[in-house]
């Protein structure tokens, strides 16, 4: 069996970095000293680091993530905001998420909400967690629609089966009855086996009236599917007279008016 041979069936076994790094090898004289195992260990080594790198890739595309390039690491603590640290580190981790519990990032517009929980989005996502960022307005809209072609259980389930499910707006408009449903039904498929993370504008105490309050016999079972052992953010301001919005710290303002 020729050497071209071997890299066309790695080629149409579409271990593509795996026949390129073959064909580096035959290309390096110093190469021909080092033993076949070590060899074909670092051939496979490349393989796999290749196919790792190409997961995590499409795992940040299908997240739909609003920003993209949060890092955790890049999270201002000195911008005129609390912010827990050491909970933030541990949460960094992703501990949480095989636990199946939740997450509640709340503060006011501008204090870097977003930005946060897509920064733990982005690392769920390097663990190799299934994850998708979704706008609540934008979720029921689509949920809707789907009620009307036919396609409702499909779009149920693209938001109900990901492992971390970030919920922006979270209550930022008190929804219908008809939406109601929806959230309970969502999140009651989700209870037990996976990760919300919700950001508001809105304390958790505030969800409540949100939803209705006494007036709605959904209220009180919406918090239940999700309050039981949820980690808290609540992003507040240290000295407002300094207080600066997180769209300035990390240039996000500029980016919009451009």
């Amino acid at each position: 069996m020729t050497s071209q041979s071997t890299i066309d069936k790695l080629m149409e076994m579409r271990l593509t970095a795996m026949a390129d790094a073959s064909r580096n090898q035959q290309n390096d004289p110093k190469q021909k000293a080092v033993p076949f195992e070590d060899r074909f260990g670092m051939l496979v080594d490349i393989e796999f680091s290749s196919r790792k790198n190409n997961r995590l890739k499409r795992l940040i595309k299908n997240a739909g993530f609003d920003q993209p390039d949060a890092n955790i690491m890049d999270i201002n603590y000195t911008s005129g905001r609390k912010l827990n640290k050491e909970l933030i580190r541990r949460l960094a981790t992703c501990e949480y998420i095989s636990e199946h519990r939740n997450l509640f990032i709340t503060g006011a517009t501008g204090c870097g909400k977003t930005y946060m929980a897509c920064a733990f989005g982005m690392e769920a996502c390097k663990q190799y967690f299934n994850t998708r960022y979704v706008r609540l307005p934008d979720l029921l809209i689509d949920l809707e629609m789907a009620r009307s072609d036919g396609t409702y259980k499909k779009v149920m389930a693209k938001y109900a089966n990901p492992l971390v499910l970030i919920l922006d707006e979270w209550l930022l408009l008190k929804p219908t009855e008809a939406e109601q449903r929806d959230i309970f039904e969502l999140l009651h498929r989700r209870r037990k086996k996976s990760s919300t993370i919700f950001c508001s504008q809105y304390e958790r105490s505030e969800w409540y009236d949100q939803l209705g309050g006494d007036a709605s016999p959904l209220a009180d079972a919406i918090i239940d599917r999700i309050a039981h052992d949820s980690y808290v953010i609540n992003i507040t301001s240290i000295d407002p007279e300094k207080d600066r919005s997180m769209r300035e710290v990390y240039g996000l303002d500029k980016n919009l008016r451009e």
